[in-house]
């Protein structure tokens, strides 16, 4: 069965509450940034986040290896594992607004493998060679802690065979559109193939950026920040563009040069004025259940076993109150399109 999960960001008061309304709305996990600029702390507030529920899954929606040593991640990531009764997801990609903000550069390939095997040891209780002196989490020595779940969020081709290689969940962040998603699944495939990695051994899903809202050209409004920060993804900087399809490539060379990174994930970035109404209903799926459940059954069909949601916010500010009206946004999602891939609602048995 598909798993649901939706991606906000921690706000101090609102973390936990929300966190319970996606649960009770039938969301299977939550993922919170961690983009120490723009946003509070993410792993405290995932703490307080699983005395609010019951099953829900808690996770960072990205981590990266820049901002936070891998111990330190390690040690924070335990720490949720053990107060959540081991319900922690590790999210963990590159880095992108984290690192921009600090003026660090996002890791490449291979310092993120590195950062993920020595994080995996370290959550395992194993010591860790840190260029000559050996580290451990002396700490964990006498718990008994559940191996923790890494989620890779990947992009480029390079970072999806990372992700398989290395990830017990790929998460491609590639926007909505079929033929991205396709091309995703075939690179992530290919690598299995290539590895020998047998494909039960790891869960494939997606981040799709999705507003549903019985008003189409409301929630193409609502979809526009998130269709943009998408599409930089592909733009990063000295990320290879060859292989981008026409429609996404001319935006992306546009974000490399000109995304405005003092407004990421906000409503007021000039880089915005680019993003046409035309491009974000082929790069999201926006606009009422029906439209929402027929496109994004699309990608399911493409083999995904999660989606992570990416919704927009009919409020600016202040945080929390973005964060609280983005949820109830998704209520509509929640009732009309998750119950249909669960055989719970009444079009998916023909009622």
């Amino acid at each position: 069965m598909v798993e649901f999960g939706a991606v906000m960001e921690a706000s101090p008061g609102y973390t936990a509450p929300l966190a319970a309304r996606l649960e009770a709305l039938g969301f299977d996990m939550v993922l919170v940034p961690d983009t120490q600029n723009l946003a509070p702390d993410p792993i405290g507030q995932l703490s307080l986040a699983s005395a609010a529920t019951r099953a829900m899954r808690l996770g960072t929606g990205v981590s990266n290896p820049v901002t936070r040593d891998v111990s330190v991640l390690a040690c924070a990531m335990a720490t949720l594992q053990l107060q959540s009764g081991g319900r922690a997801i590790c999210g963990i990609g590159r880095g992108d607004s984290s690192v921009a903000h600090i003026g660090r550069r996002h890791a490449t390939t291979k310092e993120l493998r590195t950062y993920i095997e020595r994080l995996r040891a370290y959550t395992a209780g194993q010591a860790v060679d840190r260029d000559g002196h050996t580290s451990a989490m002396r700490w964990l020595q006498d718990m008994e802690l559940a191996p923790i779940p890494i989620d890779v969020a990947c992009t480029g081709p390079r970072t999806i065979r990372l992700a398989v290689d290395v990830a017990d969940r790929v998460s491609f962040a590639v926007g909505s559109a079929p033929e991205r998603v396709a091309w995703a699944m075939e690179v992530a495939l290919a690598r299995l193939a290539e590895t020998g990695r047998p494909r039960e051994s790891v869960q494939i899903g997606a981040y799709v950026n999705l507003v549903c809202d019985p008003d189409e050209a409301r929630a193409i409004d609502l979809g526009r920040m998130i269709a943009g920060m998408v599409a930089h993804f592909a733009g990063m900087r000295d990320a290879p563009l060859d292989h981008l399809p026409d429609r996404l490539r001319g935006l992306a060379e546009h974000m490399q040069r000109a995304y405005d990174m003092q407004h990421h994930a906000q409503d007021r970035g000039s880089h915005l004025a680019e993003v046409s109404d035309e491009f974000v209903d082929w790069f999201s799926i926006c606009g009422p259940p029906d439209k929402c459940r027929a496109r994004l059954g699309e990608l399911l069909d493409l083999g995904l076993e999660h989606v992570y949601q990416l919704g927009g916010s009919p409020v600016a500010q202040p945080h929390g109150a973005r964060q609280a009206a983005m949820v109830e946004q998704a209520a509509g999602f929640a009732r009309e399109v998750i119950p249909y891939f669960r055989g719970q609602h009444p079009e998916a048995s023909g009622a």
